[in-house]
């Protein structure tokens, strides 16, 4: 199952015996998620062969939100089956929300449950078969047992179009469960109303692509994934590729970035992608006959773009591609229609956050001593998120349930010293600048904050230092504002550059 932090590859994984379904009940099932936006995995290129499943099939599981079972016949005939069952049961298990949805084709939840019948008689052969390993077998009945007391459906004699219906109702269900929405997200209605407004979702005579700009932890991406999840259903094809950079860091990154969205855009019809040009031919071919909606995630260099092959070029009328980054040049030069900045919370809307996260029980609207010294503290800690939603969610969470005097320790250490994940984010704006741009940034964090713009110009040129285009830099990779005529950086990215930036402070 995939885990919180990251995005699953699949909405649905379904187990079934091929020769007892396959051209049959399964081809209707699968053509439903089609048609209803839900990519499911299907494995018709015989990925089970030798004795145990492969890892691509156990990936295959992990990464999907929903998993659905195909009791038949002679699904407890394959040992492959029941070991795909097991780890199904093994990751549902590992989660509050049930995710595993077993149907009964043509069999009774009896007869699985009991292992009688054409059951009972597999599982003794698989004994006789795998004798020194009794354990394996043995973990194949308690999970037969397990999945057939779950709720789902016994559609034997019954009509199947019908059931599917349901089938598929139940499956969008649960994936609106596990989708972001922006019930909870703090200060996110009126930022989402704001980008939807320049995607604008009911224009189909035109292709428009949109950029999210705005600093690390500003939650660009957490807006693209609410708007991405509250309109892909107006979409023939759609895909969300996250964070595209880190990927692109990895080994074999660019291949890895096509395969998911040729899976994604075909609802994992096709998974199989040989070559890099393959990949661009074969997006190119289904992209122009339906409308498509494509979130990239995080581009830090517009080559990453481009070697993706998705381009306005290529999409049918009314698709969108929607593109998230910190750096405005990037965006710009991807060629957008239109660019929405992400602005950091207001005060009303941090402290809400803030306490959302820190406090159990509204200790904050008491009025006994200790909460009046919680409400100082709080105003402390805002004071020093300056409304970005990472700092402000990061010091809530830590300091949820601790005593006052951990509190304050805390909050003093952190004048000097940020949190290490709202560092280690912040610290990736400023490793991606050039050697002269980092100067620039460091002279700016130690004597130039909050000064006017032409003064921090003169004495950066007095060394040399090419103003104009460093701070236009800085300004498109969203590390510095021009607030009027003054230069105004946030106080965290001083901070995070402290120990860089100290001995040129002192001298």
């Amino acid at each position: 199952m995939a885990s919180s932090s990251t995005r699953p590859k699949y909405d649905v994984f379904v187990s079934f015996r091929g020769e007892d379904v396959r051209n049959t009940f399964a081809d209707h099932l699968f053509a439903a998620f089609r048609r209803n936006g839900i990519v499911a995995f299907r494995d018709d290129r015989n990925l089970m062969q030798g004795q145990h499943i492969s890892t691509e099939l156990v990936q295959a599981i992990e990464g999907s939100q929903v998993l659905i079972v195909i009791f038949s016949k002679n699904y407890a005939t394959s040992s492959w089956c029941l070991q795909e069952l097991a780890k199904m049961l093994d990751c549902s298990n590992t989660i509050t929300e049930p995710n595993l949805l077993p149907i009964f084709y043509d069999v009774s939840p009896s007869e699985v449950r009991k292992q009688t019948g054409d059951y009972g008689k597999a599982l003794a052969e698989h004994e006789e078969r795998f004798k020194h390993n009794s354990k394996m077998v043995q973990q194949w009945r308690e999970s037969l047992l397990q999945v057939a007391n779950l709720s789902g459906w016994d559609i034997q004699n019954k009509q199947e179009n019908g059931e599917i219906e349901k089938i598929v109702k139940r499956v969008r269900s649960k994936l609106g469960c596990n989708s972001l929405s922006v019930d909870g997200l703090v200060g996110m209605q009126s930022r989402v109303e704001e980008l939807e407004n320049l995607i604008d979702f009911n224009s189909d005579n035109e292709v428009r692509v949109v950029g999210v700009c705005g600093m690390g932890g500003i939650g660009k991406s957490t807006l693209a994934r609410v708007v991405y999840g509250r309109n892909l259903h107006k979409f023939g094809a759609h895909c969300f590729v996250d964070d595209i950079s880190k990927v692109f860091r990895d080994a074999g990154g660019l291949s890895s970035l096509q395969k998911q969205l040729v899976c994604q855009i075909t609802n994992g019809e096709i998974q199989d992608i040989y070559n890099h040009y393959e990949a661009k031919s074969l997006m190119k071919t289904m992209l122009r006959c339906q409308k498509a909606l494509i979130v990239l995630d995080n581009a830090e260099e517009v080559e990453q773009l481009e070697k993706l092959g998705v381009t306005r070029d290529c999409l049918c009328p009314g698709s969108r591609i929607v593109v998230t980054s910190r750096d405005q040049h990037v965006l710009n030069s991807f060629g957008l229609d239109q660019t929405y900045k992400v602005q950091l919370l207001n005060d009303d809307e941090a402290h809400q956050l803030f306490c959302e996260k820190a406090f159990d029980d509204n200790i904050i609207m008491s009025c006994d001593e200790i909460s009046r010294e919680y409400k100082k503290l709080t105003d402390l800690a805002l004071k020093y998120a300056q409304g970005l939603p990472l700092a402000v969610k990061g010091l809530g969470s830590y300091l949820r349930g601790r005593d006052i005097s951990v509190w304050r320790s805390a909050l003093d250490r952190l004048k000097n010293n940020p949190k290490k994940e709202i560092a280690d984010v912040l610290q990736l704006s400023f490793d991606g600048l050039e050697p002269l741009e980092k100067e620039i940034f460091l002279d700016i964090a130690c004597f130039f904050n909050h000064q006017m713009d032409y003064r921090v110009e003169d004495m950066l040129y007095c060394r040399g230092l090419h103003p104009k285009i460093g701070i236009s830099v800085l300004i498109d990779k969203s590390l510095i504002t021009i607030d009027g005529f003054y230069i105004r950086m946030h106080d965290l990215f001083a901070r995070v550059r402290h120990e860089n930036s100290s001995a040129k402070c002192s001298k």
